[in-house]
C-alpha cells in the first residue's frame, strides 16, 4: 500500500510543523489544566465557600471544571465544521487566542467575597470559553502532522501534539509549585495564584509566533483541489460523518474513555486525595505531579514510535489494561503518605496513560478521509470527554465522601479500562493505512 512518501515533506519542515503544534498545543493545554489544579486548590475557597466542609466546595469547583467538558464536544463541531472546509492552521490560531483569552481573564476575576455570586457564574462562563477553544485544539493540531509525510513514522510524529498536555501541565503544576514555595498559603490563596494565569497572555503571543509561521496540511490543500476541480465541495462535513463513520466515531469515544478518566484522576483529583484526605501539604501532590509529567511526556513519543513497528491496538490495549490493574495499587501507595511513593505510584500511572495517548493521534486520524477527518476525529474524541474525563474527578470525590475509601474509586477507573479494552479489540489495525487513500471511503 503507498503511503505517499514521495510527497513527504522534508524533515525540517516537518519539524517545524510538529513544533508548532508542540508549542500552541501547550500553552492552551497550560491554560486548561491549570483551571483543575486551581479548582482543587483555590477556587473552592475562593469562589465557592458555600460550606464547612472543604470536600463540597471542592466538588463545585470541579463542576465547574467539567463545564468546559461540556463545550468541548460543540467546540469539535465548529472548529472541525470549518476546519474540514478552510483549512486546519487558521483554525488553531483562532483557538489559541481564545483559550489564552480566557486563562487571562480567570487571573483578573474578582472573587465571591468582591461581588458575590456573580463570581462564580463568570469563572463558568470563562470556563465554558476555555473548554470550546481547546475543543477545536486537538484535532487541527494532531492532524497538521499527522498529515505531513507517510505512514512509516506516523505514530512518532503525531504523538509530539499529544505530549504537549503534559508538557502543559507540567508548565502550569511548575508555576503553581514554584508560587506556593516562595509565598505563604494566605499570600498564594490573597493574589500568588493569579500570576499563573496572566502568565498565560505572554505565552499566547509565543505560540502564536510559532504557528503562523508553518505551511497548511498538504492532503487538505490537495483534497480541496481536487473537490474544486471535481465540483463536489463538502458543506457539512458532519453529515457525511454521521452517515459514512459512525462506527469509527463509536471505536474512537470508546478508546477515549478510559485514557480520559485516567489522566484527570492521576492529575486533578489526586491533589484533592493527597491534600484533603491525607491532609499533606500542598507541595506533595504538586511535586510528585511535576516529577511524574516530565516522565510521562518522554513516554509518550516512545510509546508513539512502538506503535509504528507493532501496530496502534497492541500498545494501546497495553495501556488500557495496565491502568486497569495500576488502580488499585495507586491509591495503596498514595495511603502510605511517602512522597517518594505517591511520586512512584503517579509516575508508573502516567506511564501506562501514555501507552493510550502516545498512538491515539495517528489511531484517530487514520480512521476517516482527509475531507472529514478534523470533524471526525474531534467528535469521537471530544464526545467522549463529557461522561469520562468531565465526570471522573467529581465522580472520585463523590466516592471518597461517600465511602471514605479508595476502593470504590480503583474500581470505577478499572470499569472503565474494560470499556476501552473493549472498544479497542474490536477496531481494525490502522498502522499501515494511506490517508490521502482515505479519502475515498
Amino acid at each position: 500500500m503507498s503511503t505517499g512518501s514521495a510527497n513527504a515533506p522534508s524533515r525540517s519542515a516537518k519539524s517545524r510543523v510538529v513544533g508548532a503544534s508542540l508549542v500552541g498545543t501547550t500553552v492552551e493545554w497550560y491554560d486548561f489544566f491549570l483551571y483543575g489544579s486551581a479548582a482543587a486548590l483555590v477556587f473552592n475557597k475562593l469562589f465557592f465557600p458555600f460550606s464547612d466542609d472543604p470536600l463540597i466546595g471542592t466538588m463545585l469547583a470541579f463542576v465547574t471544571y467539567a463545564v468546559g467538558f461540556i463545550a468541548r464536544p460543540l467546540g469539535g463541531l465548529v472548529f472541525g465544521h470549518y476546519g474540514d472546509r478552510l483549512g486546519r492552521k487558521k483554525l488553531l490560531v483562532v483557538s489559541l487566542i481564545m483559550m489564552g483569552g480566557a486563562t487571562f481573564l480567570i487571573g483578573l476575576l474578582p472573587t465571591f467575597q468582591t461581588i458575590g455570586v456573580a463570581a462564580p457564574l463568570v469563572l463558568t462562563l470563562l470556563r465554558l470559553v476555555q473548554g470550546f477553544a481547546i475543543g477545536g485544539e486537538w484535532g487541527g493540531a494532531v492532524l497538521i502532522v499527522s498529515e505531513h509525510g507517510s505512514a512509516k513514522h506516523r505514530g512518532f510524529w503525531a504523538s509530539w501534539p499529544q505530549a504537549g498536555v503534559p508538557l502543559g501541565n507540567l508548565l502550569g503544576t511548575a508555576v503553581l509549585a514554584v508560587l506556593a514555595a516562595v509565598q505563604t498559603d494566605e499570600a498564594f490563596l490573597a493574589w500568588g495564584w493569579r500570576i499563573a494565569f496572566l502568565l498565560s497572555g505572554v505565552l499566547v503571543l509565543i505560540g502564536l509566533w510559532v504557528r503562523l509561521a508553518v505551511a497548511e496540511s498538504p492532503l487538505f490543500v490537495e483534497a480541496a483541489r481536487k473537490a474544486a476541480e471535481e465540483g463536489t465541495e463538502q458543506h457539512a462535513p458532519i453529515m457525511e460523518v454521521l452517515r459514512s463513520y459512525k462506527r469509527e466515531v463509536l471505536i474512537a469515544m470508546g478508546a477515549r474513555f478510559a485514557e480520559n478518566v485516567v489522566y484527570y484522576v492521576l492529575t486533578s483529583f489526586v491533589l484533592t486525595y493527597v491534600a484533603t484526605f491525607l491532609e499533606l501539604p500542598r507541595s506533595v501532590a504538586l511535586n510528585a505531579s511535576l516529577i511524574a509529567a516530565v516522565i510521562h511526556l518522554i513516554s509518550i513519543p516512545l510509546w508513539g514510535a512502538l506503535s509504528d513497528r507493532i501496530g496502534r491496538r497492541p500498545v494501546y490495549l497495553v495501556g488500557a489494561v495496565g491502568t486497569g490493574l495500576w488502580a488499585f495499587v495507586f491509591f495503596t501507595m498514595l495511603d502510605t503518605r511517602s512522597f517518594f511513593v505517591i511520586t512512584f505510584a503517579t509516575t508508573v500511572g502516567l506511564v501506562f496513560h501514555g501507552a493510550m495517548y502516545g498512538p491515539q493521534a495517528a489511531y484517530f486520524a487514520e480512521l476517516f478521509g482527509t475531507r472529514v477527518r478534523y470533524s471526525g476525529a474531534s467528535i469521537g474524541y471530544q464526545l467522549a470527554s463529557i461522561v469520562a474525563g468531565s465526570l471522573a474527578p467529581i465522580i472520585a470525590t463523590a466516592l471518597l465522601a461517600a465511602f471514605g475509601s479508595s476502593l470504590p474509586i480503583a474500581i470505577y477507573v478499572a470499569l472503565c479500562s474494560v470499556i476501552t479494552i473493549i472498544a479497542v479489540a474490536v477496531s481494525p489495525e490502522t498502522r499501515t493505512r494511506d490517508l490521502a487513500a482515505n479519502d475515498a471511503v
